[in-house]
């Protein structure tokens, strides 16, 4: 029986955690609160009842979510006060956020709350509070910022699992879908118009596939704030992320080529590769680079704080400073340089004689774009930012969107086999056809064999619950139908693609600002609705984001100082440098003090922390800033911490 039936069962059919007891979950397992609240113990996680909590605690013992039974209260905040003083009566957390959700899963209401920590906690903290009928439960995450990071798939297990007792899922299994008929395809467009302007999303380009044709591919706003240039299926959006999938299917052509094997050393292809240790190199396969499942963190900052002008080669050197900190197949951590690595490896093998980067883009050319009939797709950022293409949107300081640079997302060139591609809807939906049509494009051609192309699908790491990652490609098991999916993210783009194999259904959206994350999951819920004769709650997931954006935003605002505390400013040496990255610069810009650091700039703010420390923070649009802890050495040396969750880059002044 799937995982996602077993836990629709009533409370009875699932394990009760005895109370005082500490168990290792040898897999992972179903089970239910006292008050019959469904969830999955995650592998290897230990659970403890203490009262009507129940603590699941992460194998480094340093983050436990408690999930606990409240029972009646006025309203979420006063739930989730009643769950600390059950969990942890001695905590003092001062709430920094509280975001609405929008019901579902069983839920009459979610509630989301974000608290204070201070830099030096390196800790996360957050609590959901949950409604059915009068009865609350509230989920505690309380830890390690490093652990949640690296155990991320098995706390998106736990929230993901999380069912009132007796609660059914809604399930597709089974059923036939209905054709994508005008009136669908209608239905569809209307709800991405009304998300657009709910979201205040000013672009958005995305095509429908039904039954291996394209039954609609155009856009919906403009390219620009300002303009009334609109947007078309033609209009080129960087892709980010989705680069990966495409990026794996040339591995895939080489690999009916005989030009590589999954299971084969990278060594054995390239033997100057090197990941960390030689033992940890030596165990890398092919599959290895781009199944998310080496162990390796993310280190981003390590690229976002880099000087430009880097070589397609740093994407190797970046790995080989780099070891995993969970073994081989244990764990989901994403890294983009393994599948940037991945790329390149692909651009040698097809062109060895030619310059790592510019190989794989020809190989990249010659062996996808090209036959598959994707005349808009590229990586050189001049043809990109050029004629027809959408520039990208965030919030500024003060909620307000705004049209952006597209500067920042340059930081990619050293890298973009892993994020690097712009393309169209009209493109991207080609790619979309060849994954539906198992590697026939839409003529009916064979562009690579079903072997190699379902291998990338091959389900990996667990993501969560009923989710894997494969090679550049996700599966996801929703409402008992499969899908295969990509997202990406770059600052003002953001974008994902969707396979449903069962009903020959498929879509992709691409939208131009940063609030456009908060379509792509409900655009996939309505196409659902929409095939499926589904509950509707999509247009109710996009309202809960609109209002979690504007306050999440408001939060930001009030916890910054800006115009900044010239006291502070005062203090700041002009440049510091960190020798594994780069620099970080304060200048002024039009009368107003500046911060650069790495591909990200903008004006300065400054923030008080709960510890005292203070910070120093670029205030610019959009989702990437840098936030540098204030502090000096012993020697007096003045210095900048920048930190991500499992690394932290130490700036020191240049005198």
């Amino acid at each position: 029986m799937k995982l996602v039936l077993a836990l629709a069962l009533a409370a009875t059919c699932l394990t009760t955690i005895p109370a005082a007891a500490q168990q290792a979950a040898e897999a992972d397992t179903a089970a239910a609160t006292r008050s019959g609240v469904a969830f999955t113990q995650p592998k290897d996680w230990t659970a403890q009842v203490r009262g009507p909590a129940t603590l699941l605690t992460a194998p480094e013992g340093t983050l436990t979510i408690a999930v606990v039974d409240v029972g009646s209260a006025a309203n979420a905040q006063a739930a989730a006060a009643q769950a600390w003083a059950m969990y942890n009566p001695e905590a003092n957390r001062t709430v920094r956020v509280v975001t609405a959700g929008n019901p579902g899963g069983g839920w009459d209401e979610r509630v989301g709350i974000s608290y204070e920590t201070s830099p030096s906690e390196r800790a996360t903290v957050s609590a959901s509070a949950l409604r059915k009928g009068d009865d609350w439960t509230v989920v505690i995450t309380d830890g390690s910022e490093a652990v949640a990071s690296m155990r991320m798939a098995a706390t998106s297990l736990i929230a993901q699992s999380l069912r009132p007792a007796g609660y059914r899922e809604e399930s597709f299994a089974g059923k036939t879908a209905h054709r994508l008929t005008p009136d669908r395809i209608q239905a569809m467009r209307d709800f991405v118009a009304q998300s657009a302007e709910a979201l205040e999303v000013p672009g958005v380009g995305y095509a429908l596939i039904d039954n291996g044709s394209v039954v609609y591919q155009g856009g919906y706003g403009v390219r620009a704030l300002g303009s009334t240039e609109p947007v078309d299926e033609h209009t080129k959006f960087m892709i980010a992320s989705n680069t990966k999938g495409m990026a794996t299917l040339l591995l895939s052509v080489l690999a009916d080529e005989d030009k590589l094997r999954w299971e084969q050393p990278v060594t054995d292809l390239y033997p100057d590769f090197r990941l960390g240790s030689d033992a940890t190199t030596e165990s890398t396969l092919v599959r290895h680079l781009v199944c998310a499942c080496t162990g390796l963190p993310r280190k981003d900052f390590a690229f976002i704080l880099d000087d430009p002008g880097a070589p397609a080669m740093e994407t190797f050197v970046g790995l080989a400073e780099t070891e995993p900190t969970s073994d081989f197949g244990e764990l989901f951590q994403y890294n983009n340089l393994m599948a940037s690595a991945a790329g390149y490896l692909g651009g040698m093998l097809a062109y060895p004689e030619m310059e790592v980067g510019a190989a794989f883009d020809r190989a990249m050319q010659d062996r996808i774009f090209g036959p598959l009939g994707m005349p808009d797709t590229t990586f050189s950022f001049e043809e990109g930012e050029s004629g027809n293409w959408a520039r990208p949107h965030g919030y500024d300081l003060d909620g307000r969107m705004v049209l952006m640079s597209n500067g920042f997302n340059h930081l990619i060139t050293p890298h973009r086999p892993a994020g690097g591609a712009w393309s169209t809807a009209a493109d991207f939906a080609r790619y979309a056809q060849l994954e539906l049509g198992k590697g026939l494009t839409p003529e009916g051609e064979r562009l690579v064999s079903e072997e190699n192309i379902l291998e990338r699908r091959r389900r990996g790491v667990p993501l969560g619950e009923n989710a894997w990652y494969g090679m550049g490609l996700m599966e996801r098991i929703v409402s008992g139908v499969s899908v295969i999916t990509h997202g990406g993210t770059l600052q003002g783009f953001h974008s994902n693609f969707y396979a449903i194999p069962e009903a020959g259904i498929g879509a992709v959206i691409l939208t131009n600002s940063d609030s456009g994350a908060s379509m792509l999951g409900p655009f996939l819920r309505r196409l659902l609705e929409i095939a499926y004769d589904g509950e509707p709650e999509a247009a109710a997931e996009v309202a809960a984001a609109a209002g979690r954006l504007k306050a999440q935003a408001q939060a930001r605002r009030e916890r910054l100082t800006f115009p900044p505390d010239t006291e502070v400013l005062a203090g700041l040496a002009t440049t510091y440098r960190d020798p594994e990255v780069g620099s970080i610069e304060f200048t002024e810009k039009d009368g107003v003090p500046w911060m650069k650091a790495g591909f990200v700039e903008g004006p300065v703010a400054t923030r008080q922390n709960a510890d005292g420390t203070v910070s120093v923070v670029s205030a610019g649009p959009g989702i990437i800033s840098v936030d540098a802890l204030v502090g000096a050495l012993p020697d007096g040396t003045r210095t900048l911490t920048v930190r991500e969750s499992q690394h932290e880059y130490v700036y020191t002044e240049v005198p």
